[in-house]
């Protein structure tokens, strides 16, 4: 681990530039999707993942969970209720890239034709953001900041 927090996995860029490394973390589709899936739909399962409209393979799916487990943005613990599977949750980190995700979701609903599911939640991050975010950090069983 680096003296910044960062582990050597996570440093491909050298530069310092935050941009490179925010992309050396989530920058490719399929993590952000699985991001997505676990701050909006509540997703915790790997079939959770695999059920998604994008259809991830799961060869894909299984790297992308292990890089978020190493970048610290997910946290990887046994199933209760099937010890021989395992359940993933966002941790601090992970959580804090729900504005982030907000974001691109208001973006992208300037310039994407979207369906009425979609309005709906794209009016409720607009209208009511901060109760929305409530929510899903109380979904996932930690205090709003």
């Amino acid at each position: 681990m680096y003296a910044n927090g960062m582990t050597k996995t996570a440093k491909k860029h050298g530069t310092g530039c935050l941009v490179a490394y925010a992309l050396d973390t989530f920058g490719d589709r399929w993590s952000l999707l699985i991001v997505r899936d676990m701050i909006l739909y509540g997703h915790k399962r790997y079939g959770d993942f695999l059920c998604a409209d994008e259809k991830i393979a799961t060869n894909i799916l299984a790297d992308r969970l292990k890089r978020l487990v190493a970048d610290g943005i997910v946290h990887k613990t046994r199933d209760p209720e099937n010890g021989r599977s395992f359940v993933y949750m966002l941790t601090p980190k992970g959580l804090a890239l729900i504005p982030a995700i907000l974001e691109i979701i208001r973006w992208s609903g300037q310039f994407a034709p979207i369906n009425e599911r979609r309005r709906k939640l794209l009016d409720r991050i607009n209208n009511d953001r901060d109760g929305f975010i409530s929510e899903i950090y109380a979904r996932e069983g930690v205090p709003f900041p």
